[in-house]
């Protein structure tokens, strides 16, 4: 804990109270955190610990949440000091009848603010909302340079007791979630996609032939998702932009389709694909393919299909087409051999 050395120069407090004090909201807790990482760990926490953390202490600062803090704002609008609590339940005694404790965390405070007050004035504000609470019992570690400032608050010297900690080793530790960008490190990275399943009325599918690929030649139109999109939305999208229809929802998902990292592409993929209903022969004829990836588009029933598709892009069909006919989604799994 930070600023306990009386003002050096009283003007300086004088000018400065008018400085806001204020109860501090979930938006303060990366200042919060980022104040005690540098001006209280002997070890600055690195990004990542320091993410995660403000993550925690945010939650703990909504209502309802067992974290209490005061921020004193300068000038500027920065936090100049700040003062960390915790509530915690006790059982019911004579001089806690709500069962009430409250744990000065942390105080800290800028360098270029320091000497100036405004360490007292965080942890009064912050006794004061602890007691409007109904905390009668507040607790804190101070070292013998801070004393003096919490004894003329009131606190007193628990002789009675030996502060005591045991830190379990960390290859003892029961994992925990790390930090958010440590585990997004870990995890398998995917590329999504959606597409649709079009027949014409006579339940035949209509498939577009790629100039990209001449492994996969024929494809339902779809493609992979951008950033922010839902696959349905990745599906109406491609369908769109690659025939010139608008397929119109709620459609119905038939498959999902599980590709694992191989060939010419380093991630895996996840893929859905829709119903896109029946076309009219009229909406057939008005299909307007986009040159620079589809030169071609045939109307074929299931089984004409075999021959001109290798053998799992036609076992995908068929699931496809099965899921339409019995109303049940499949689940595929699709490499990117040409077997």
């Amino acid at each position: 804990m930070r600023d306990i050395a009386p003002p050096a120069d009283s003007n300086l407090r004088t000018a400065e109270t008018s400085l806001v004090v204020r109860a501090a909201t979930p938006a303060d807790a990366e200042a919060i955190m980022r104040m005690r990482s540098e001006l209280i760990l002997t070890e600055p926490l690195d990004e990542a610990w320091t993410a995660a953390g403000s993550a925690d202490l945010a939650r703990r600062l909504e209502p309802g949440g067992d974290a209490r803090a005061v921020i004193v704002v300068s000038q500027d609008g920065r936090p100049a000091s700040c003062a960390l609590g915790f509530v915690h339940r006790l059982l019911p005694a004579p001089a806690y009848p709500k069962g009430l404790a409250g744990r000065v965390h942390l105080v800290a405070t800028l360098p270029a603010f320091r000497r100036r007050g405004h360490a007292r004035r965080a942890v009064s504000a912050l006794l004061d909302q602890l007691a409007s609470e109904g905390v009668t019992l507040f607790e804190l570690n101070a070292g013998e340079e801070a004393s003096p400032l919490y004894e003329q608050l009131g606190f007193a010297p628990a002789s009675s007791m030996m502060r005591m900690t045991r830190l379990v080793a960390r290859e003892d530790q029961a994992p925990g979630p790390p930090p958010a960008p440590h585990y997004a490190e870990t995890v398998p990275k995917f590329t999504g996609y959606a597409c649709v399943l079009l027949t014409d009325q006579g339940g035949r599918p209509v498939q577009l032939h790629a100039t990209y690929s001449s492994s996969h030649p024929w494809q339902f139109p779809g493609g992979t998702m951008d950033h922010g999109e839902q696959p349905l939305q990745t599906a109406q999208r491609e369908c769109y932009e690659e025939t010139g229809l608008v397929v119109k929802g709620p459609l119905r998902l038939l498959a999902s389709a599980f590709t694992p990292p191989g060939g010419p592409w380093p991630f895996g993929t996840a893929g859905w694909i829709f119903d896109g209903g029946c076309l009219t022969p009229e909406e057939i004829r008005s299909i307007t393919l986009d040159a620079e990836e589809h030169d071609d588009v045939r109307v074929l029933a299931v089984e004409d299909w075999k021959g001109l598709m290798p053998a799992q892009d036609f076992a995908r069909l068929e699931a496809v087409m099965a899921a339409r006919a019995t109303g049940t989604a499949q689940q595929i799994t699709w490499g990117w051999g040409d077997a």
